[in-house]
């Protein structure tokens, strides 16, 4: 009897659940799911709220200036250069802008237009993901499927619904695309140098297809998306690419096969693709601070020097390393609660985890042909944890453990490499992809021994810590939501905190311990949303897997955890205030329509401009910085043609009531200095979480 995740596309006749159902349809059930969720979870979500200040709306800056400029080699911020990061996010998002937003349409700011831009800007991310899901669920189709029935579906929702996927593609940073690439990276390696799959449905007669694909595009496929990931986030991608490919194929004793991989036709594509822009920007960024240009600063400064933690200027931390290992546990949440399981099931596996083929072996898997049958194949497969029974192919097995293998080895290289590098919080994404498939292929491969007691009970302990965990959640919630049931509602969350400055407000999460009893009755609506979530979903969960139905519970944590991922969203948005100025710029330019200040008053922000990036996004224009030659801002103001919009706290106070009105955004790190500077000579215009825009006269002065 079929069920409603073997629902095709098309009808299929004799499709077994081995190699040959990779070539059939994806299951409509499963592709309803994936685009259900990600249109629930990430479109949804792409218009609000507007774009936050710092990263979101300075890289969104730099998008713009491409339309606005004309410029699309050299990016710029505020009209300043801006040769911190490679192009290619950013071509995408001026096309999407082009598209969907125009900057023609963002004056006057109207709440249309402010949604627009936003989901012009997030737009982009959310088709990321939706590739890194289909990716994953392709790669574990192929990989897994013939054993581990659920693994591909697995996969995908672990990606749409794990805390640190979403948590990262709120803002406009380029890790996602760079994890695209580099996945599909590894995954056209490793077609590049694995015989093709059989395609008959009866595996004992099957011969293998024609490897026109593996000896052809696969190769030029790996040299490609490697440029693009160049393209996207540096010369770490060659790194993390090459270091994995040579590691794997030393151990798995491959590196005969280097051949396949078109080394001399490939380096030339991938120079095609990649070197143009690198060479532009070199001859275009000449004369910067001691005569350093691009070159100096992109290769030297921004890679070596930011590895070594001495990149100029010294803006970038590092995390604590108990810090830096432990926060993957809620980046992978909720899915990270079944990582001691796999881990059992290695530590069970350990003395054939990591077996590397012999030399009889490996002359055996060569002197196959391409129509040898299958039940001549002698070799014995990696012994990697996930094998199969005795019915399934060498090859098939080899493509499974080597998978594994790949993915383990990449995962470790990336995320030793940024423990020792300065990094911040979201650079290893990269890593979630591989880590969640090797989870996935770890539960259903339990799934599919259900009287190993060991094994099961390991499952089972998983469930039960998702569902203490979040009946505790659900607790804390209940408990705040009944003690802010008699508090008013206040729209400006921001005033409301208690600005502790939690690690320096670096870490993603700082502001939720500056939660106060006030401020949670500003979030009712998603504490309940995630309250029931937790209540209700977790138990449900348990109480299908022991009733040995994966699927179903499964499917239910990933339920709960959409609907917790809806309420963060909400909860985001409702910290908007706080996280963006956009409101600033509203108001800026509601008192130009209407008069009251003229067009030409000079706009300027004290301190960093990363503090209100987004005012010179939503004018689409450019403001003034008060000792803010700092961070991203500093190189590029040490070129010649670089706009005086720098200055110094004593050019404020001496130009202040003088010349055009000045309208000066001060952020709440910046207030008491401002304050002490200025005194009374500030005509506060808007006040909210904490910043202000001041003025030096009263509106009815010119």
């Amino acid at each position: 009897m079929s069920t409603s995740s073997d629902i095709q596309f098309a009808p299929l006749t004799t499709l077994s659940r081995s190699a040959s159902s990779r070539h059939a349809r994806w299951p409509l059930a499963h592709v309803i799911i994936i685009l259900g969720l990600w249109l629930i979870i990430y479109v949804a979500a792409a218009f609000t709220p507007p774009l936050l200040d710092d990263a979101d709306a300075t890289h969104a800056q730099a998008a713009q200036s491409m339309l606005s400029t004309g410029d699309w080699v050299t990016l710029h911020v505020d009209g300043v250069r801006y040769l911190e990061k490679p192009p290619l996010p950013y071509w995408i998002t001026a096309l999407s802008l082009r598209l969907l937003a125009p900057p023609a349409s963002l004056y006057p700011l109207t709440q249309h237009d402010e949604d627009l831009a936003a989901f012009a800007v997030h737009l982009p991310l959310a088709l990321t993901i939706l590739g890194l899901t289909l990716l994953g669920y392709a790669w574990s189709r192929r990989a897994f499927s013939s054993a581990n029935h659920h693994a591909p579906l697995y996969t995908a929702l672990f990606v749409l619904t794990s805390a640190g996927v979403f948590l990262f593609t709120r803002v406009f940073i380029p890790d996602a695309l760079l994890s695209l690439f580099l996945a599909f990276a590894l995954y056209a390696l490793l077609r590049s140098i694995t015989p093709p799959l059989p395609v008959a449905s009866n595996l004992a007669s099957a011969t293998w297809a024609p490897s026109v694909l593996a000896e052809s595009v696969w190769p030029y496929a790996m040299w490609s998306a490697l440029a693009l990931a160049v393209l996207t986030k540096g010369l770490v991608a060659i790194v993390f690419l090459f270091a994995t490919a040579l590691v794997f194929l030393f151990w798995t004793r491959q590196l005969h096969l280097w051949r396949r991989l078109r080394p001399v036709t490939g380096l030339l594509l991938f120079l095609a693709i990649a070197a143009p822009w690198h060479i532009l920007a070199g001859l275009r960024n000449a004369g910067g601070v001691n005569g350093h240009g691009f070159f100096w600063f992109y290769f030297i400064n921004e890679h070596v020097l930011r590895f070594l933690g001495r990149r100029i200027p010294r803006d970038y931390n590092k995390l604590p390393g108990y810090l830096y290992w432990s926060l993957h546990l809620v980046w992978l949440f909720p899915w990270s609660l079944f990582a001691p399981t796999a881990l059992i099931l290695a530590w069970r596996k350990r003395s054939t985890l990591l077996v590397r083929p012999s030399n009889d072996q490996l002359s055996q898997s060569s002197s196959l042909e391409p129509d040898t049958p299958v039940s001549n194949v002698g070799l014995r497969p990696l012994g990697l944890p996930f094998s199969t029974s005795g019915n399934t192919t060498t090859r098939q097995t080899n493509f499974r453990n080597q998978t594994i293998l790949l993915l383990f080895i990449f995962s470790a290289l990336v995320l030793v490499f940024f423990s020792l590098s300065t990094n911040q919080e979201y650079y290893t994404f990269p890593v979630y992809l591989p880590l969640l498939m090797l989870l996935a292929a770890a539960i259903t491969s339990i799934e599919q021994h259900p009287l190993d007691p060991i094994l099961r009970r390991s499952l089972t302990f998983a469930f039960a810590a998702n569902t203490a965990l979040g009946q505790a959640v659900a607790a804390a919630l209940a408990y705040g939501l009944w003690s802010a049931r008699n508090l008013p509602f206040v729209a400006d969350i921001g005033d409301l905190l208690a600005h502790r400055n939690v690690g320096g407000y670096t870490l993603s999460m700082s502001h939720f311990f500056d939660l106060t009893g006030s401020s949670f009755a500003a979030l009712r609506l998603p504490s309940a949303l995630a309250l029931l979530a937790f209540l209700i979903g977790p138990p449900v969960a348990w109480i299908f897997h022991a009733r040995s139905r994966p699927l179903a519970a499964i499917l239910t944590i990933a339920l709960t955890n959409t609907v917790f991922l809806v309420a963060a969203h909400i909860a985001f948005v409702r910290f908007n205030p706080m996280l963006s100025s956009a409101n600033f710029a509203q108001t800026i330019q509601s008192l130009e329509i209407s008069g009251k200040i003229s067009p030409h008053s000079e706009i300027l922000i004290y301190g960093d401009q990363a503090f209100g990036s987004s005012i010179p996004y939503y004018l689409n224009r450019r403001v003034d910085l008060v000792d803010g030659r700092t961070t991203s801002m500093y190189f590029g103001s040490t070129f010649s043609d670089a706009p005086p919009i720098f200055l110094t706290s004593s050019d404020l106070h001496a130009q202040w009531g003088t010349g055009p009105r000045k309208l000066l955004f001060v952020p709440l790190e910046q207030r008491g200095i401002v304050d002490r500077l200025l005194s009374h000579r500030q005509i506060i215009l808007l006040q909210t979480s904490g910043k202000a825009l001041i003025t030096d006269r009263p509106l009815n002065q010119p």
